[in-house]
């Protein structure tokens, strides 16, 4: 679960992860009782879930009350279109205003699981304030990553390798080191999957500061955290998404036109390679599960046809824990309670499946029956070219 940079700059303080002063506003009048008691120049971010915001437009340093009014009323309620929120962009809501501060270092510091290594990977730069996967893959060799056993903890030679390899000056690596082995603490007693600044800056008075922040919280443990619980944003979910998410559906949306219903996630996943290779686009990636039941067809089947991209629909499904008339039922009680306006082509093997078919056969619904995945692939290819 993602939260917002203000949200997780309070998790900071909590870890004693210095960071600027500042306030949070949802209207231009908060931002000005802000500013009064910070003071000019400050900085007038957007909050949204995304990165890239101030290649958007969505970061902006005001100096004086007429660039203060500016920055705000342009940036609230504005729809931010970055690198991460794709075309559609995002509404921001809310802006975080921030004390400025004067920059004489910026560095990129992120801690993240490393699943080839089997441990916690801390990953540091000089080259803060820049997209990290872009420094990787010009100047490799400007990137640091440290390995932790989590079994053993973060130790004093990870410190130093970290701030050797960043060349930080003598007086700074106390401090360094401390916020490190804190920001450390956070990562493993949250149970995050991410946490990154960029810029982790050093200050003119040669103070150390976390300038931008990012958590991500393994959603499978947000439930042992209900202070993240509580900052979940539901404005920054897909809304199809989330209602898939209620009837436990798994479904994420994607740009094509070939809606997708399958069950298991190594199915979707080949459906949509042989979608791709009969020449076709998905348009989403939805697995009903191996338990579901006839209502959870009903509404993935639902979800996909709200998807106005959406042009056919393949259903493949390997009968199993799932049955082939549960699903069949389900398809015949979505399309009787929505109106069926794209073709549907059925490619169903495994348990139960003549009764599945059956009950297709009987529902007087225009189904398109297919023998195996490719013939099902090429047909509904054919439908949406």
């Amino acid at each position: 679960m993602k939260i917002h940079e203000y949200q997780a700059k309070e998790l900071f303080r909590k870890y004693k992860v210095p960071t600027p002063q500042g306030g949070v506003a949802e209207e231009v009048a908060q931002v000005e009782k802000i500013v009064s008691e910070l003071g000019l120049p400050v900085a007038v971010k957007a909050q949204i879930h995304a990165g890239g915001r101030g290649k958007g437009g969505g970061v902006r340093l005001a100096r004086t009350q007429d660039e203060l009014t500016a920055a705000a009323g342009d940036i609230l309620g504005m729809t931010l279109v970055t690198k991460q929120t794709g075309p559609s962009g995002q509404l921001v809501r809310k802006l975080l205003i921030e004390k400025g501060v004067s920059i004489k270092k910026e560095m990129y510091l992120s801690i993240i699981p490393d699943r080839e290594t089997a441990s916690i990977a801390i990953v540091a730069s000089q080259d803060g304030g820049m997209d990290i996967e872009e420094v990787a893959e010009s100047t490799p060799d400007r990137i640091i990553k440290v390995f932790i056993n989590p079994l053993i903890g973060i130790q004093g030679y990870h410190l130093r390798e970290v701030m050797f390899g960043l060349e930080l000056e003598k007086e700074l690596m106390k401090p360094f080191g401390q916020i490190l082995k804190n920001l450390y603490s956070l990562f493993v007693d949250y149970d995050c999957s991410m946490v990154e600044i960029n810029p982790l800056i050093v200050t003119e008075d040669n103070e150390v500061i976390a300038l931008d922040a990012k958590m991500d919280i393994d959603s499978n443990a947000v439930y042992r955290h209900p202070d993240v619980k509580e900052m979940h944003d539901p404005f920054e979910d897909d809304p199809t998404e989330a209602e898939a998410a209620q009837y436990n559906l798994n479904y994420i949306k994607l740009d094509g036109n070939v809606g997708n219903m399958v069950n298991g996630a190594g199915l979707a996943m080949a459906t949509m390679d042989i979608i791709k290779q009969a020449g076709a686009n998905p348009a989403n990636f939805l697995d009903v599960g191996g338990g579901a039941s006839a209502e959870m067809v009903e509404n993935g089947f639902r979800i996909i046809l709200s998807d106005k991209n959406v042009k056919g629909i393949l259903i493949n499904i390997f009968g199993g824990i799932l049955r082939c008339d549960v699903l069949a039922q389900g398809v015949v009680q979505a399309a009787q309670k929505v109106e069926l306006n794209v073709p549907v082509v059925v490619r169903m093997e495994g348990t139960n499946v003549e009764e599945g078919r059956r009950i297709l056969a009987e529902s007087g619904l225009n189904l398109i029956n297919a023998t195996n995945l490719a013939d099902a692939a090429g047909k509904v290819a054919g439908i949406v070219a």
